[in-house]
């Protein structure tokens, strides 16, 4: 009897495993969402030329980036959700901003084409990824639902040194405007530069780091699992 009951424990074991879902509306995702949604507006202010309005937009999407990511670790909200929406969300304002720019003429259509060519590159590669490390039965609709976990994003050095410099670089180019600092300064040409060469050498690295793309153990699996809330028991 003893070893039924283990059996059955271990069925439900694997079956809560297979179909673990994770919450997805925590504070640090709904902070991302918003971050996504309000990239294309910044977008539309550099094209109507509010530069200035357009520079306060990036420094409150890089403060909510700090801050969605300081509550995640503080209070153990980090999920498969969140390592997948929260670079996706600076990817979106990366993409905004240099379309924009390039389309003002502030950024060279050249390095334009390389960072969005590299990230729609990366966006490939992550769709084939996920349905590789999606656990059976394979649909579209658990495909599509983040809800269930099956790999984990870890940004490469290279990549964390290119998502700064981007950052710098489209905040100086919203600041040169403003400041009347001409396009073709050496300084704002030299970061231009850094940050073509970082966006090659990084993309590139996503596809050699074996530790770019975590596939999640069913160990790493089953610590995502929320613990049920078991009520005390009344005394008599």
């Amino acid at each position: 009897i003893k070893e039924k009951d283990e059996s059955i424990e271990q069925i439900k074991s694997s079956v809560s495993l297979q179909d673990h879902r994770e919450k997805i509306l925590t504070i640090p995702n709904v902070l991302t969402m918003a971050r996504i949604v309000s990239s294309p507006y910044i977008g539309y202010l550099i094209v109507q030329q509010s530069y200035g309005l357009a520079l306060c937009g990036c420094v409150v999407f890089g403060l909510t980036d700090a801050l969605d990511g300081y509550i995640a670790r503080k209070y153990n909200m980090q999920s498969f959700v969140g390592s997948i929406i929260d670079p996706a969300a600076d990817k979106v304002l990366m993409t905004t901003l240099t379309v924009a720019l390039a389309y003002g003429g502030l950024l060279p259509g050249v390095l334009a084409g390389v960072i969005v060519g590299r990230d729609v590159a990366l966006s490939l590669a992550a769709f084939v990824v996920r349905w590789a490390t999606l656990p059976g039965p394979k649909t579209l609709k658990r495909y599509f639902d983040l809800s269930i976990p099956s790999v984990e994003v870890r940004p490469t050095v290279i990549s964390k040194w290119n998502t700064a410099l981007q950052l710098a670089l489209m905040s100086a180019t919203l600041v040169a405007p403003v400041c009347g600092v001409p396009a073709d300064w050496p300084g704002l040409v030299a970061l231009q530069w850094a940050t073509g060469a970082t966006t090659v050498v990084s993309g590139l690295g996503y596809l050699v780091s074996k530790d770019a793309v975590h596939r999640l153990t069913k160990a790493e699996v089953a610590k995502r699992i929320p613990k049920p809330h078991i009520l005390p028991k009344k005394k008599n």
